[in-house]
């Protein structure tokens, strides 16, 4: 076995790979960008490198430098983790002729399935099926806006080096394919460097099953079981779950017989996942049909809902069969125990079309870890920052039960005692799906997000949550005295300025921003710490206040019991309620930009980014929900949309150029109308 290994990737994987080494008793090795200096995975380390600037090309996706850190640190092995080199096959190789273990496949197998059009073909070579489409080597814009009709919309374009989302469009109309193709390619070019894509035909609300695979250098291969990846948004896994509900053995069987085969072909080494589709109807059976879609050639981000089910170690076994030992077990040898479920929570607005929140973590607060029963993997902790630099995922929860209904349970539970102060979370719309009971039936596919968008309460705030905000608010000025902003807001019930009402209650009129929103309510202050407040004519009793652990407060709205958590970040007060993120704050009566935003004349970056692309120029017209400019961040991109018909008066950023959350890119201005 290794003495020491080298983690060539960052955040909440770096921090699991380095767990495992630590238990097996090898020295930990981290590589860290300017950007991760103080990270978790960096303090986690027994030793860490600095290896460049903060943009993943010029540090994570630096291969020359990390070898160089590594033979200078003496590591016998690398562990890429997933995504940045994990399926880099030239990293592979170069690890190889430098003496350095490679924890994964060789280069050859990652050439095999690393592109999706190589690996549909090599597939079909062996008989497993694949996705009807398209996998050619032609990328004119007109041959494969002819092949995609030809095959039938809606189909999806896809990178063939694609992988987590990216560089991926369905496309249900011929007349959006020009556009959606062009964006697919800038977006694949810029996450993997490589635009070439190819066309499937869309399977309508089909299941995501795939499977676990290990193979070691002495033709040894097992399947691991199944994962149900099927509640996805924008081909972006959410929830993960094993085993898939509804699931039979003779289709375990048979799935699990291709995915060995898929392995088997190319001689494939380490742990592995193949991805299937499953069409057609909700309930599967013996002979349910499926559809091979790729090989992952690394781990996978929700491998541990398999560590739980099957109580393997699936980073041991990867070192132990890159040190050159056989498989732990053999197929015969593993088995399913019970049932586990797995949760991405991420940085992000679901309020506001998902978009990411990058900033300062001010305060994390976890549930407690049953010893068998809750898991929670993080690369960040209190104090800690999510990035614009990278993925926005904050931590995986993932939970373990004799049933499928009592994993659900435990989810449920452990996502309500989760609070994040600081970024906007998913919390609260995972709380939504896990609770579902369509999801609770297992009735799930790849379109039960998207099916089910409009009900869920977590992407709409009413005036409960904001009433709850605004008590915990007045409640701060009282009781963080050392905070003098807020002891001296003129609008608290708290504060002499109000001055005295005798022979009444005591009411205050308060203008406050909640998430940048001009709010009014009234606060009636009457007897026994207990008060009224009315927002958009609806009045909530506040009542038993529990200031004494700001991070755990607790209050009763309506005689109803309520958890929420509070911090101060300069003027502004974070509070953290059943699932929403809310920033309060005194309105402004001087601000210059009042109603400024009001029909959408001023289109505002929408997070920290690159202007990657402007559509218009000043002077030009434009129609309402007409697409001005492209913004790239996290990987990902953002069209900016007109929200109004209008002129475009200024334009306040170049192409290219790095803008911050909230900077105006565009004013327009609203066409005059002769009478």
């Amino acid at each position: 076995m290794f003495k020491s290994i080298l983690v060539a990737n960052r955040g909440e994987i770096a921090c699991r790979i380095m767990r495992t080494a630590k238990n097996m008793g090898l020295r930990t090795i981290a590589v860290c960008s300017t950007a991760d200096e103080h990270a978790l995975h960096v303090q986690n380390a027994d030793e860490a490198y600095l290896i460049g600037e903060a943009e993943a090309a010029s540090s994570y996706l630096d291969g020359d430098r990390i070898l160089q850190v590594a033979r200078d640190a003496g590591a016998e092995c690398i562990h890429p983790g997933y995504g940045f080199l994990s399926e880099n096959a030239e990293f592979s190789d170069a690890c190889k002729h430098a003496g350095i273990a490679f924890v994964g496949p060789n280069a050859t197998a990652i050439k095999a399935m690393g592109l999706k059009d190589r690996a549909k073909a090599l597939m079909e070579d062996v008989g497993v099926p694949v996705v009807p489409g398209i996998h050619g080597s032609d990328q004119s814009a007109q041959d494969l806006g002819e092949q995609a009709e030809k095959i039938g919309y809606p189909i999806l374009i896809k990178a063939v080096a694609g992988g987590g989302g990216k560089g991926m469009r369905k496309v249900e109309r011929v007349q959006d394919f020009s556009s959606e193709l062009a964006a697919c390619q800038r977006e694949a070019k810029n996450a993997f460097g490589d635009d070439v894509v190819l066309l499937e035909k869309f399977i309508e609300n089909p299941r995501h099953i795939e499977i676990q695979i290990f193979g070691d250098r002495f033709g040894n291969y097992v399947h691991l079981f199944e994962r149900d990846c099927s509640l996805q948004r924008r081909h972006q896994k959410v929830i993960e779950e094993a085993p898939a509900p509804g699931m039979t053995q003779a289709l375990r069987k048979r799935m699990g017989d291709a995915a060995v085969e898929a392995a088997r072909a190319v001689d494939y080494h380490g742990a592995g996942t193949v991805e299937f589709i499953v069409p057609g109807s909700k309930k599967l059976n013996d002979e349910t049909p499926f559809y091979f879609m790729e090989m992952n050639t690394r781990l996978q981000v929700e491998h541990p809902v398999t560590e739980y089910i099957t109580n393997v170690d699936l980073v041991e076994w990867q070192l132990r069969v890159a040190a050159g030992e056989d498989l732990p077990l053999h197929q015969k040898d593993l088995s399913i125990r019970g049932h586990s479920i797995e949760v991405r929570l991420y940085a992000e607005d679901p309020g506001n079309g998902f978009l990411p929140s990058p900033g300062k973590i001010h305060s994390l607060g976890w549930p407690e870890i049953a010893s068998d029963g809750l898991r929670i993997d993080t690369g960040i902790a209190t104090g800690g920052e999510v990035s614009r630099f990278y993925d926005p995922m904050i931590a995986k929860l993932i939970t373990r039960a004799d049933s499928r209904d009592g994993a659900i349970e435990r989810m449920a539970q452990a996502l309500k005692q989760t609070a994040v102060l600081g970024v906007k979370t998913n919390a609260g719309f995972l709380t939504d799906l896990i609770s579902h009971e369509d999801f609770g039936r297992g009735s799930v596919d790849t379109g039960f997000i998207e099916a089910h968008l409009a009900t869920l309460p977590s992407l709409t705030r009413n005036a409960r949550i904001d009433a709850i905000a605004i008590a915990a608010r007045l409640a701060w000025c009282e009781t963080d005295r050392a905070c003098e902003d807020f002891s001296n807001d003129t609008y608290s019930p708290f504060g002499q300025a109000n001055a005295w009402q005798l022979g009444s209650a005591r009411i205050t009129a308060i203008e406050v921003e909640i998430d940048g929103v001009r709010t009014t309510a009234r606060v009636n202050w009457p007897q026994d710490d207990a008060y009224e407040v009315l927002i958009a004519d609806e009045k909530f009793l506040i009542s038993d206040l529990d200031m004494q652990n700001p991070l755990k407060a607790s209050a009763r709205i309506d005689e109803k019991p309520v958890n929420f958590s509070i911090v101060a970040d300069g003027e502004t007060v974070l509070v953290y309620v059943a699932g929403h993120h809310l920033s309060i704050r005194a309105y402004d009566f001087l601000s210059l930009e009042d109603g400024a935003g009001i029909g959408g004349a001023i289109i505002r970056a929408p997070m920290t980014g690159k202007l990657q692309r402007l559509f218009v120029a000043e002077g030009d017209v434009v129609a309402q929900g007409d697409r001005l400019a492209v913004l790239e961040a996290m990987k990902m991109e953002h069209p900016l949309v007109a929200g109004i018909s209008g002129i475009v008066a200024e334009i306040r950023a170049a192409e290219g150029e790095q803008v911050s959350d909230g900077d105006i890119i565009i004013m327009l201005e609203a066409e005059s109308v002769e009478v």
